[in-house]
């Protein structure tokens, strides 16, 4: 007992930690690291360092990134420039914080930073890194990759899916029109986000999560964010592995508690699955499950020789459901956010709904090509509020053991690469007025008309770019477009009696939601039909 005590003693814990940090010093000075004795005579690259801040023993920069990273990395940008260097922990990082030094890693140096880096944050939650998002560059990740665009993420899957989505559309719009009759304020974030994982339950497993938006979706909804803000922390155990079994902060234990949560959701999800996969096999119907049993049953790829697995299986549907749900909600909600801030772009958006649609049926996904401002909205809040401010870690290969030439700098081998998609969006030498919501700058005459959020500009890259650019991509324009334009086109909105300021403030992580989700009332605008 008394050694129990002693082990969770917040001053004995706190000396033992003061202890390893000497003992971690001491060992770098006398025995520095072979990699890093040895960084300046790699071949491959001459000029010096990238400019970056000075650090604290051991730790580094990772002090000086604060709470919010994003804005914490743009601000040292600001006078670094926009190719940094930091030594954060024991490990190596490069940050680019501009659409230029966003090219020069994403296009020219796209091969070199392909990979993924092993972090202990990852390692529970991606069941040890066996998901699409996390896994190594390689024939795995290819072979993952393939199927969910051949079968759930590509044009042709999106449009044989688009029933689903006009379906469930149908169940969000009779959800708010009961708010409205009740005079209810809507939380947009939750009636969101219970769409789009029933949508994300339908063509995975065929089933809706969700009957409807209520605790059930509310306690789902949590823990997605629980889980992204973890996972976009900046854990000490990431940066100094020495000290991961430590586990510092209570990143690893919080998301080993949410791994165990979500894996109970997708474990039962799979065993219903398959007590009605005779039904399906009747009816001639075949999901993205399905699809990959099918795929696993027959062996090797005849490319890749590569097979998947029930992990591999499990990983891709934890893809789907936290990259397909709450990172297309957090777009909506920051842009519906910004139009009741802006009542002129709120009014010109429905303006132009009614001109194209009018108000004797409900939107279609075929009318959004017919609906640039829409589109417009939906670019200018990816731009200001991209729900993943900060690019998922790349890495060099093992293989790559040469420095890399970057702009005119060295960036010595096995450094993380950061993108800072918030600071680039945001960068006054890309876009005018850049703190601003414009979305005027993407219409003919507006200045950034040919600019698209498909990977191709580096002024906007919500999605990143390169190789491993979000596998959603076009799943994600579609999603927002069409739910945001189906609320607006359908309701008019305004804040709830005694709210006149929206808190606009952010909560880091992986994703970056509104800190205080959107509540808002709402009126029916079309005739009582269209919500039948």
């Amino acid at each position: 007992m008394k050694l129990a005590a002693l082990c969770t003693d917040p001053v004995v814990l706190s000396c033992a930690f003061l202890c390893l940090l000497l003992h971690l010093a001491l060992r770098s000075l006398l025995h520095p690291s072979s990699a890093a004795s040895s960084s300046g005579r790699r071949a491959g690259a001459g000029g010096h360092l990238p400019p970056g801040p000075p650090g604290l023993p051991i730790l580094g920069a990772l002090p000086l990134v604060g709470p919010a990273p994003h804005a914490g990395l743009a601000a040292l940008a600001r006078k670094y420039g926009p190719i940094m260097y930091l030594k954060m922990g024991t490990t190596g990082v490069v940050v680019a914080s501009s659409p230029c030094a966003a090219k020069t890693f994403l296009k020219a140096l796209d091969a070199k930073y392909a990979n993924r880096p092993a972090v202990a944050s990852a390692a529970d939650i991606t069941y040890r890194r066996q998901n699409m998002v996390f896994a190594d560059y390689g024939p795995k990740w290819k072979l993952m990759r393939k199927l969910a665009s051949v079968h759930l993420l590509g044009a042709r899957a999106l449009a044989d899916w688009a029933c689903v989505r006009r379906d469930e559309a149908g169940h969000l719009l009779r959800g708010v029109a009961e708010a409205a009759a009740a005079r209810r304020p809507v939380v947009v974030p939750e009636l969101l986000v219970c769409a789009l994982a029933n949508i994300v339950g339908q063509i995975t497993v065929s089933k809706r999560v969700f009957d409807a938006q209520g605790d059930d979706s509310n306690r789902y909804k949590d823990m997605i964010v629980s889980l992204l803000t973890g996972t976009g922390m900046f854990n000490i155990s990431d940066f100094v592995p020495a000290l991961a079994r430590l586990d510092l902060q209570g990143v690893q234990a919080k998301l080993r508690r949410i791994h165990h949560q979500f894996d109970g959701l997708i474990t039962k999800l799979l065993a219903e699955h398959a007590a009605t996969a005779a039904d399906r096999a009747r009816q001639g119907r075949q999901d993205f499950v399905d699809r990959l049993r099918a795929t696993m049953d027959a062996g090797a790829d005849d490319e890749s020789g590569e097979t998947i697995t029930e992990v591999n299986i499990k990983g891709l549907i934890f893809d789907m459901f936290t990259a397909g749900t709450d990172t297309s909600s957090i777009i909506v909600e920051w842009a519906m956010a910004e139009m009741l801030k802006n009542p002129s772009v709120m009014a010109r958006a429905q303006e132009e709904l009614d001109r194209v649609v009018g108000r004797g049926r409900r939107l279609e996904e075929s009318d959004l090509p017919s609906l640039p401002y829409l589109q417009a909205v939906c670019k200018e809040a990816m731009r200001l509020h991209p729900s993943t401010p900060l690019s998922l870690p790349h890495f060099s290969f093992d293989a790559c053991d040469d420095d890399v030439a970057a702009g005119g700098y060295r960036v010595p081998a096995n450094t993380r690469l950061l993108i800072n998609i918030w600071a680039i969006g945001r960068d006054p030498a890309a876009w005018k007025k850049p703190l601003e919501f414009r979305p005027e700058r993407f219409l003919p005459g507006g200045g950034a008309e040919k600019v698209d959020p498909m990977g191709n500009c580096f002024e906007l890259i919500p999605f990143g770019a390169g190789r491993r650019i979000c596998a959603g991509k076009l799943a994600g324009m579609v999603f927002v477009q069409y739910f945001l334009g189906t609320l607006l086109h359908a309701f008019d909105w305004s804040l709830p009696d005694g709210e006149e300021k929206l808190d606009m403030s952010e909560t880091f992580g992986l994703a970056l939601p509104k800190a205080v989700p959107l509540r808002a009332v709402v009126t029916p605008r079309l005739v009582p039909e269209a919500y039948a």
